[in-house]
């Protein structure tokens, strides 16, 4: 029985050779102080991902398959004996939100036999890795671009509502809309002739406040009216006064 490979790159070769399809290797290595480091491609979520996280460059070698698939050997770290580590990349030219939502295929630990190791690649990580390489093209089919969220339409119509220095939230009669006084009047606002304006008073709680707006708000926006809160004394910029300088600074300014 011919002697088993404890060297990386010729474990990796033999490998490659017992894997159904045609594999090619290329060498590279792992250096997490480099942040284009290949751990980031190393699509696991920790069953061989532990073994990534190494102080110095380590030598890996890349299988590099059809289909873009892409596997990559080392050793174990620790173990029993002479074992190796497989684990699949990622796919390169797709966007994160394409791939982020696919579970990983992860890699596993393999013995030192390139035989029984490409079976056990064969068996339990190319199966996976296929079924989530093409998860993400479907994900790329469905969605070339990211899910980023859209600004809301301009409302056709706006309600100011002013926090005032005695604790009423309110706003001046003319300036609100006809379309919000039923929903005002729902949430606690009173109409103060007097004031010429809509309030709610202070006398409530601050939690009772919070929530009347709060239904104010869900209830006026699902009508399509835009809601702002200002305060009706604005803040004052503070000012640092400047201090005085001294007789050997203000001579130095004077020189200037």
């Amino acid at each position: 029985m011919p002697a088993l490979p404890t060297d990386l790159s010729a474990f990796a070769t033999a490998l490659a050779d017992r894997l159904p399809g045609t594999w090619a290797t290329s060498h590279a290595h792992i250096d997490n102080h480099d942040p284009s480091c290949l751990t980031n491609r190393v699509w696991d979520n920790g069953h061989v991902l532990w073994a990534t996280g190494f102080d110095r460059t380590v030598d890996v070698v890349l299988l590099n398959g059809q289909d873009s698939q892409q596997l990559v050997v080392f050793e174990r770290p620790v173990g029993r004996g002479n074992e190796f580590l497989v684990a699949p990349m990622e796919p390169t030219g797709f966007k994160i939100h394409q791939v982020s939502g696919v579970d990983e295929p992860n890699g596993i630990v393999v013995p030192g036999d390139p035989l029984r190791a490409a079976a056990d690649v064969t068996r339990r990580v190319l199966p996976r890795y296929q079924a989530a390489l093409e998860a993400v093209r479907h994900n790329a089919d469905i969605q070339p671009e990211p899910p980023h969220r859209k600004p809301a339409p301009e409302p056709a119509q706006n309600l100011t509502l002013i926090w005032y220095p005695d604790g009423v939230v309110g706003a001046p009669y003319k300036s609100v809309p006809r379309d919000a006084y039923d929903v005002l009047y729902s949430c606690s606002f009173q109409y103060r002739p007097h004031e010429a304006a809509f309030a709610l008073p202070a006398s409530y709680s601050r939690a009772e406040r919070a929530l009347f707006l709060h239904a104010a708000v869900r209830l006026l926006t699902a009508q399509g009216i835009g809601v702002n809160f200002r305060n009706a004394t604005p803040a004052t910029p503070t000012v640092t006064p400047a201090r005085p300088l001294t007789p050997t600074a203000a001579s130095a300014a004077q020189r200037r």
